[in-house]
């Protein structure tokens, strides 16, 4: 068997990062699937369905392929928390997230289309959130950053500095799980080092 092409299909540079700090090299084709589609109100099901959608879009592009599709959103006292509209918005999810803690659910789509093989599944970690006072609180959702990502912070930049700790996989909540995409690459007949440039 060889070794297919790692398509990302997401415009997520954290993503894109990750795969990099593993050694994957991805040839980055962003969906542009209308997420507005799907609405589920169980959170494991809709990251799961979005990120197979995501991927599904971008399947018809390449004849031989590997193709990952995610999406994350952050779940707290049972509400779902996708990217936040604007700064208000960001601002008033913060003061009910802070000082207690979210679900980051990722769902992860591979599509293997040499092998006519779809694989989807789910990662769960939980964050805690500090305690902030209002002005680092304004001060965070007054940049772009917390516009910009599911749960409005980002563990990587700014937002790191507000996570009290986390229980569960640390690189899933950037936005794709490590530990599972190797075991979803085993699945299909992988190595993750087969894909290593």
């Amino acid at each position: 068997m060889g070794i297919p092409s790692f398509i990302l299909a997401s415009a997520s540079s954290a993503r894109r990062r990750l795969l990099q700090s593993a050694g994957i090299e991805p040839i980055v084709c962003p969906s542009d699937f209308d997420e507005s589609q799907v609405q589920f109100s169980d959170p494991a099901q809709l990251v799961q369905t979005l990120a197979q959608h995501k991927a599904e879009a971008v399947a018809p592009q390449f004849e031989s392929a590997l193709i990952m599709g995610c999406d994350s959103v952050l779940a707290v006292k049972g509400e779902i928390y996708g990217k936040p509209a604007n700064t208000e918005e960001a601002y008033q999810r913060w003061q009910k997230m802070q000082g207690g803690f979210g679900d980051l659910y990722t769902g992860h789509t591979l599509i293997d289309l040499s092998q006519s093989r779809i694989l989807v599944k789910c990662q769960v970690t939980r964050v805690y959130f500090a305690q902030m006072s209002d002005r680092a609180l304004k001060a965070y959702v007054s940049g772009d950053e917390a516009l910009k990502c599911a749960g409005c912070f980002a563990l990587e930049g700014r937002g790191g500095l507000f996570v009290e700790r986390i229980e569960g996989c640390h690189s899933n909540v950037i936005g794709l799980s490590l530990p599972l995409l190797r075991h979803m690459l085993a699945e299909l007949g992988y190595e993750v080092t087969d894909f290593w440039n």
